[in-house]
């Protein structure tokens, strides 16, 4: 089977970058695209928020190039819920990390609206393409909420994808993997969804390797079958995970319509799981993974820094560096203490008022001030770097002075190229992209090395495709 890839939501190429194990900064032309062993047919990029620019578009268009429709325009700058999908070239590999801003982590499961949101119905149009293309396969990745939302009715919003996926006849594989637990350098946990046609080989071969039941005939062979599941599967096989107790094997069936799964259904999605013909079957697993642990500290910079990216005293500390409390219930600090980063990262306690009119107390705990060298990031958001209490703040490792990651680190910690995000291709010219920018891309990204690792799995997987 041909490796043709079309990436939706692309954002600076986290997939492509992945599949094709691109290490190094490169800068289009013909002849670099044509040693890419996924060759992408079509890619999607728009960012709605984005008035004037369109940076993360224009930096995948200065590494990448673009790619022309059937009718020869280029339309990946385009809303994709524009785009007639018709009109799109046939590919057998559909990727992309779809909007997930309305159920992120950056906010909180209570408040998220799922695919209700402005950006979940994206998913629509996801749909949309698997109805008019047929691809026989697609691998998709989201935030690990996404198997819970919304708050209101858990698990209705990936019933409904799984759903969707259902009714054009493809299996479903799932994982919520954490990038840190086998071995990166980030503790990003994402959802990634593998999906497959039934008349695929592939599918043939895991309907042989599993056989798939709607209901437990017995013990055996519901142990049978937890095993197969967990160890036969593409992330099984990819990212291996510790013999799980059968008796956590969870079996659940979807509603025929989507309507009625809308208005009703509830489930609780565990981390890892298979849908085949409507059937759920998922289990929580552990990471099985005792190889090197990739920290921190092994990707920050060694040479001379920036300076902007220093950290003025002033704006560090507001009192003595071991202070990591601060007590507003009686009186509010000044302005210039507020705005420092101890207060920010520091515990507090603060007056507040309900809309009901109830006064209380809020309360938040201290967080480390300096991130530490010997683990892996934190997760990064796309507010990193900015005056955030989610913002890294590191000691430099050649002055020793507090500071900001810079946005080289940032790409490193993504497992992006050095340099990815510096230029941009706007009209035929070459630009800078601002670092706030960078940042920006990065914190919305995905962790390439995963897609490097399950690209080996998807080479031996297409190569036995006919």
């Amino acid at each position: 089977m041909k490796r043709t890839v079309c990436e939706l939501f692309a954002g600076v190429g986290g997939f492509r970058c992945g599949l094709n194990n691109i290490n190094e900064s490169v800068i289009y032309s013909p002849e670099n695209n044509a040693k890419e062993r996924w060759q992408t047919v079509w890619y999607s990029q728009w960012e709605p928020a984005e008035k004037k620019t369109q940076y993360a578009h224009d930096c995948y268009k200065y590494h990448f190039g673009t790619c022309l429709d059937k009718n020869g325009q280029d339309t990946t700058n385009w809303n994709i819920e524009d785009v007639d999908k018709s009109t799109l070239p046939d590919f057998s590999l559909l990727v992309g990390g779809f909007p997930c801003q309305d159920y992120s982590v950056a906010s909180t499961l209570s408040t998220s609206k799922g695919l209700e949101g402005e950006k979940g119905v994206l998913w629509w149009s996801i749909r949309e393409i698997l109805e008019e293309k047929k691809p026989p396969f697609v691998l998709l990745e989201n935030v690990d909420r996404l198997i819970k939302s919304p708050a209101s009715q858990r698990g209705r919003d990936f019933g409904i994808i799984l759903a969707c996926f259902r009714d054009e006849e493809y299996t479903v594989e799932w994982r919520v993997i954490n990038a840190a637990e086998y071995g990166y350098q980030q503790r990003r946990r994402r959802t990634f969804i593998f999906a497959y046609k039934n008349e695929t080989s592939y599918a043939k071969r895991m309907t042989k390797a599993i056989n798939f039941i709607d209901q437990y005939d017995d013990e055996l062979h519901r142990s049978s079958i937890a095993k197969q599941i967990f160890t036969e599967g593409f992330f099984a096989k990819t990212f291996p995970v510790d013999v799980m107790d059968s008796k956590k094997l969870k079996l659940e069936k979807l509603p025929k319509g989507i309507g009625d799964l809308s208005a009703h259904f509830k489930f609780t999605f565990e981390n890892t799981g298979v849908m085949r013909d409507g059937v759920i079957y998922t289990a929580k697993t552990t990471p099985a993974y005792d190889g090197k642990q990739i920290t921190l500290g092994d990707i920050m910079d060694t040479s001379e820094v920036d300076s902007k990216y220093f950290i003025p005293e002033k704006k560090l500390y507001y009192t003595h560096p071991d202070i990591t409390h601060s007590d507003e219930s009686h009186e509010k600090l000044p302005k210039e203490q507020r705005q420092t980063w101890q207060y920010l990262k520091g515990a507090k306690k603060l007056p507040r008022k309900a809309a009901n009119g109830h006064e209380y107390i809020f309360s938040e705990g201290a967080i480390p001030m300096i991130d530490s060298y010997d683990k892996p990031a934190r997760t990064m958001l796309t507010s990193e770097g900015s005056f955030s209490r989610t913002t890294h703040i590191v000691k430099d490792k050649k002055s020793g002075k507090i500071r900001l990651l810079t946005a080289e680190e940032t790409e490193r910690i993504q497992g992006f190229p050095t340099g990815h995000t510096q230029f941009c291709m706007v009209d035929d010219k070459v630009i800078e992209m601002p670092t706030n920018k960078r940042r920006f891309m990065m914190g919305n990204a995905l962790v390439v090395n995963l897609i490097r690792d399950m690209e080996k799995t998807l080479d031996e997987i297409f190569t036995r495709e006919k």
